[in-house]
C-alpha cells in the first residue's frame, strides 16, 4: 500500500486538448495556453492570468516586475522564514535579497506583528505565502504595506480557491502566484500563473516571462530584463481539465481534510493541527501537523508513517537558519524560534482527491498507533 502526496490522472478532457497539440504540430505556448489563462481568470475572478512554466517562474516574474515600479537590484523583499524554498529562491533569482520574518505557530504563516521591524529603506515588497492553503492575515499585511508604500505579492501556489473575508487569494495584494505541480489543486505536471487585476502589472509580467519583450512587439525589442518562462500547450491541456473539475476535486479534498481532522481530534494533546476560521476558506493542499513536544520525535514519526506506506514531507524548516543554501545571508540560529521549532517538529502528507475513506481511516489508525506509545 502506498498513499502518495499527489496523483496525476489524465482524463478524457485533457486528452482532447492534447490531441489538439498533435493535430496542430505545435507544442509551445499557443491556443491551449491562451484558453487556460482565460478559463483560470474567469473561474476565480481575476482580471489577468499570465501562464508561466512553473510556480517558481511565476514568483520570479512577479519579483522582477518590481523593477518597473522603482525597485533596484539588491533591494529587499520581506518573506516568511518558513515556506517552500521556491519563494526565497525566486527573490534571489530576480536580483533581490530575501528579508526573512518568523511565522505564527497556529497558522504557519508570516507573523504580521514582526514585519515592521524587518523593513528598511531598501525594502520594496512583502511576499507572503499562504502556507498549506491557509490564508495569511491580509488585513494586517496590507495596512503595513500601505504605511510604507510597499507592493504585496501573494505566493498562493498551495492555495487555489482559498478565500479571506470573502476575497479569493491572489489579488488581495498587487499580484498572486500559483503552481500546477502534481500535489496542487489544478495539475499540469508543471506550470504556474501570475494573477493580477492591475493592467500595468499584467503587461510587465507578460514581458518579463518572454525575455523582456513587450506584448505584441516586433521581434527582438527587449525593453527589460526577462526570462523564458512560458507554459507549453501540453501542460495547459492538463490544466484545462483541472479547471473544469475544480469544484468537484476541491470539495473532495476539503471533505478529506475535514474527515481526517475529525478522526484525529483525540490526538490534539500531541499535535497542533490546521484550523479553518470563520472568515476564511482553506484550500486543502495537504495535512500538516506539528508535534507539541520534541519528545514525540518527528523523525521517528516520519519513518514510521513511511513504513506504513504514507508518503511524508517535513514542514520546510527555517530557511535562513536550518538550510545551508541561505547561510551566506548570515542569519543565526535562534533568530526565528517558531520557524525553527516547526522545522524540527512538523511534517505533512497529501490530502488529494484520490484518497478515499478507507485511506483516511488507515492514516488515522496509523497516527493513533504511533502516539499510543506515549
Amino acid at each position: 500500500m502506498r498513499i502518495n502526496f499527489g496523483e496525476l490522472v489524465i482524463g478524457d478532457i485533457a486528452k482532447e486538448y492534447l490531441q489538439r497539440v498533435i493535430d496542430k504540430n505545435w507544442a509551445s505556448e499557443g491556443d491551449n495556453v491562451k484558453e487556460f489563462e482565460e478559463e483560470f481568470a474567469a473561474h476565480f475572478g481575476y482580471k489577468h492570468a499570465i501562464a508561466t512554466s512553473s510556480g517558481t517562474d511565476a514568483n520570479i516574474c512577479s519579483c522582477a516586475a518590481l523593477y518597473d515600479f522603482g525597485a533596484k537590484r539588491g533591494d529587499e523583499i520581506i518573506t516568511p522564514a518558513l515556506c517552500f524554498v521556491a519563494t526565497p529562491n525566486s527573490i534571489l533569482a530576480a536580483g533581490f535579497i530575501p528579508k526573512f520574518v518568523d511565522i505564527e505557530l497556529e497558522n504557519l504563516n508570516i507573523d504580521p506583528h514582526k514585519i515592521e521591524a524587518a523593513i528598511t529603506d531598501r525594502t520594496k515588497a512583502i511576499m507572503v505565502v499562504h502556507t498549506m492553503g491557509k490564508p495569511c492575515d491580509m488585513d494586517s499585511i496590507l495596512k503595513i504595506a500601505q504605511k510604507y508604500d510597499l507592493m504585496v505579492i501573494e505566493d498562493a501556489c498551495e492555495a487555489h480557491g482559498a478565500t479571506y473575508k470573502g476575497k479569493v487569494v491572489g489579488t488581495i495584494g498587487d499580484m498572486g502566484t500559483f503552481s500546477f505541480y502534481t500535489a496542487h489543486q489544478i495539475v499540469c505536471g508543471e506550470g504556474g500563473i501570475v494573477a493580477t487585476d492591475d493592467d500595468e502589472i499584467a503587461d510587465v509580467v507578460r514581458s518579463v516571462k518572454s525575455h523582456g519583450r513587450p506584448p505584441d512587439s516586433i521581434y527582438f525589442d527587449f525593453q527589460r530584463v526577462g526570462f523564458n518562462s512560458k507554459m507549453n500547450d501540453m501542460e495547459a491541456a492538463l490544466g484545462l481539465e483541472g479547471i473544469e473539475l475544480f469544484e468537484k476535486n476541491f470539495d473532495k479534498r476539503k471533505n478529506n481534510l475535514y474527515k481526517l481532522l475529525e478522526l484525529t481530534k483525540e490526538l490534539s494533546d500531541y499535535c497542533y493541527f490546521i484550523k479553518e476560521e470563520e472568515h476564511e476558506k482553506i484550500s486543502p493542499h495537504a495535512f500538516p501537523l506539528v508535534l507539541k513536544d520534541e519528545k514525540y520525535d518527528r523523525d521517528r514519526l516520519y519513518n514510521y508513517l513511511e513504513s506504513k506506506g504514507i508518503q511524508c514531507k517535513t514542514l520546510f524548516g527555517s530557511l535562513p537558519t536550518q538550510h545551508k543554501a541561505f547561510k551566506f545571508l548570515n542569519y543565526q540560529s535562534g533568530q526565528f524560534p517558531v520557524a525553527e521549532y516547526v522545522g524540527k517538529n512538523g511534517l505533512h502528507f497529501g490530502m488529494h482527491q484520490y484518497i478515499n475513506d478507507d485511506d483516511l481511516v488507515y492514516i488515522s489508525d496509523s497516527l493513533k498507533g504511533y502516539f499510543k506509545y506515549f
